[in-house]
């Protein structure tokens, strides 16, 4: 059975796993970033500032995730009637939910990271 893509994947909290719902939640490799970001700054942010704290994200993917994530209620889009348009997003209080598990997998890495990339490096001395 083939695995939907993050974009395409449905969020299930109420069957299989909790963790593979969270994953498809926030999957791809920019997710974290953008949603952090966010978070963060809990204000609007505009695209181009988005797209420079997640560089070298291209324009595609990152709109690809932001409106994911304002499909899955995590985000808000608010287009302004200026000329020229100026759009900004805002993390929803769905969204803000997501800090603490957020910053307990920042503080994990920042424990372990070194010592994982260690391990990386033993591995890549020794392949199979």
């Amino acid at each position: 059975m083939q695995t939907p893509s993050p974009d395409r994947a449905v969020v299930d909290p109420g069957e299989g796993c909790p963790m593979v719902a969270f994953v498809n939640l926030i999957s791809g490799k920019w997710a974290i970033p953008i949603l952090y970001r966010l978070i963060v700054e809990d204000c609007p942010v505009r695209f181009g500032e988005l797209q420079r704290a997640a560089a070298p994200i291209t324009q595609k993917e990152l709109s690809r995730h932001l409106r994911l994530f304002e499909r899955r209620g995590l985000v808000t889009r608010r287009v302004h009637a200026e000329v020229p348009p100026r759009v900004d997003y805002t993390v929803t209080d769905l969204g803000r939910t997501l800090k603490p598990t957020l910053d307990s997998l920042a503080d994990w890495m920042r424990t372990h990271g070194e010592t994982v990339a260690i391990f990386e490096m033993r591995s890549a001395d020794h392949p199979e």
